[in-house]
């Protein structure tokens, strides 16, 4: 009785902040319900366990909430979801949270990364305190200026992220070598020249090479000899020096610096030696303060390394929190691979429409508050999320939905004269609930209509032109039969012949589409997102070719 009480007790504490006894009754009762044959003593424990509970802190309420139910945080935590709300961060103080956003610029940013980022930007809104853009910048075959600037833009102007500053890593490359130097003299570090696969072959047997048995003055010599170039490229690593034989192969004296002679982008020739991801992580989380780490739990094994060598420099280290890598499906991600598919030609480029790069997203026609939804409703969920076009489009779409306008195009145009028809002129919405009217057409009765709807109507069957009248099919033509909106009959859209724009739609297969649209697009303004009625979203990528990009439908 008394473990059940408790976890309905800290529950509603956790939740609403104190404890309403008759709803701890009831839950309690529920659960055990022999104990309607006492309930004053069950009130009575109920009354106790809530001065416990009181003089705990808020975070020793969610730690035995962990311990006695886990399930219950989780619960909460997906009506959280639903709501939109990110749940409550370990630790967390408001205005005191620091997060950031690492990018290594070896890539044009996709769906992954932009979940990825905004979730820890998002945190640092919530509780009004600061995001860091770090370009991860350290290794000079992969980091480019091209990169650089795709992320920026990506970064800046599409997601609408605003850090508090921008750093590259690369800049700090002086004060990383000051604290090797610092290791060198304390011995916790030693130059190895065996090749990676002897190295990766010596940690898997928990065996020591010979180079750790080197002098100071030699790793000492070595050193200098490495940060000035006189040794051969790949030739010699530096090593730091923990235990061979430890239980995390993370930490078998792990290579934190390696050589380098290709020209850097941002340093050029100036530096030769570089450190290795994990040195070079944990020593700027600890300088730029960084107080939270969230991150996919592929790096599990790394924060123990990474919590060591801060230790080495009494650095801070950040609160970690971990949730299930995302899962991209139905396109490749892989900067080699899409590489390889541009220059044989398949793909036209990084924005190709059958990628999920953030720049094919883009010119498709996803808006930015779509990717900050997918964010709160990823959270920080330990189970694997599989992230698709089809998620995003799902959210993008109830977005457009709300601001969108709808046109008129047609991409299977037959021509159809209405036989008895006279001259009109119809207005229709460009917005069902927003924006009325606006889009005017003057109809002499000849239409273009779209073959899958012709094909479908039936000898004699009544159909409504939408907004405009309804027409009878008559043999193998169509006759004027009434203006009154008949319900339950088949509703077709329309353009009228001799008032057509011609445009074209790069589909997601990025093959191209020909067909008419309404005048109104003329009207458009450039990187506009409308809804070709009963087709599908479209964005306008060039205006005087009258090219759309096709969204979703």
């Amino acid at each position: 009785m008394k473990s059940v009480i408790l976890k309905y007790v800290l529950k509603n504490v956790h939740e609403f902040g104190s404890v309403n006894q008759k709803v701890v009754l009831g839950l309690v009762l529920r659960e055990i319900p022999d104990l309607k044959k006492d309930v004053p003593s069950v009130l009575k424990v109920i009354a106790e366990t809530v001065k416990e509970v009181e003089k705990l802190s808020s975070e020793e309420i969610i730690e035995k909430l962990k311990e006695i139910d886990p399930s219950l945080l989780e619960k909460e935590e997906k009506k959280k979801k639903k709501k939109g709300e990110l749940p409550e961060l370990k630790g967390a103080e408001q205005g005191k949270v620091v997060t950031r956003l690492p990018p290594e610029p070896s890539k044009y940013l996709h769906l992954g990364h932009a979940a990825s980022f905004l979730i820890n930007y998002l945190y640092s809104l919530k509780y009004e305190g600061k995001c860091i853009l770090r370009f991860e910048d350290t290794n000079p075959e992969k980091a480019s200026e091209e990169f650089v600037e795709s992320i920026k833009h990506d970064i800046f102007d599409y997601l609408g992220v605003k850090p508090f500053k921008t750093v590259f890593v690369s800049d700090h490359m002086e004060k990383y070598y000051l604290f090797v130097e610092k290791l060198i003299n304390q011995k916790q570090v030693y130059t190895c020249h065996c090749l990676s696969e002897k190295i990766s072959k010596y940690r898997r047997a928990m065996k020591a090479c010979s180079c750790r048995k080197k002098s100071w003055e030699g790793i000492k010599l070595e050193w200098e000899q490495m940060k000035t170039g006189n040794v051969a490229e790949g030739s010699v690593t530096l090593r730091l020096k923990i235990d061979m034989q430890h239980k995390n192969a993370v930490m078998r004296d792990p290579v934190i610096f390696r050589l380098s002679y290709k020209p850097h982008y941002r340093q050029q020739d100036k530096y030769k030696v570089w450190p290795m991801y994990d040195f070079e992580n944990a020593i700027e989380e600890g300088l730029q303060g960084i107080t939270h780490v969230l991150r996919s739990n592929e790096f599990a094994s790394r924060i123990e390394l990474q919590d060591y060598i801060r230790g080495l420099f009494d650095l801070p280290n950040p609160i970690v929190r971990q949730y299930a890598r995302f899962n991209i499906a139905g396109a490749t991600t892989k900067g080699r691979e899409i590489r390889s598919l541009i220059e044989s030609g398949e793909y036209i480029g990084w924005d190709d429409p059958r990628l999920v790069t953030l720049q094919a997203l883009r010119r498709r026609g996803i808006v930015k508050e779509a990717f900050y939804e997918l964010a709160k409703i990823v959270g920080l969920s330990k189970t694997t999320s599989n992230l698709d076009f089809s998620v995003l489009a799902a959210i993008n779409r109830k977005l457009l939905d709300e601001q969108a306008s709808r046109l008129y195009a047609i991409f299977d145009p037959v021509s159809v004269v209405v036989s008895g028809a006279t001259d009109k002129k119809v207005e229709l919405d460009l917005h069902p609930h927003k924006r009325k009217g606006g889009r005017k057409f003057i109809v002499n009765g000849s239409f273009y209509l779209s073959k899958k709807d012709v094909d479908s109507v039936k000898e004699g069957e009544v159909i409504r032109l939408i907004g405009c009248y309804n027409i009878k099919k008559v043999k193998d033509e169509f006759v004027y039969d009434s203006e009154e909106n008949i319900k339950g009959i088949k509703k077709v859209h329309w353009l009228p012949v001799d008032s057509v724009v011609s445009l074209k739609v790069l589909m997601d297969n990025a093959k191209w589409q020909e067909g008419y649209a309404e005048e109104t697009i003329e009207k458009l303004k450039e990187g506009e997102i409308v809804q070709f009625e009963r087709t599908f979203f479209a964005r306008l990528d060039s205006k005087k070719d009258k090219e759309f990009w096709y969204t979703h439908t």
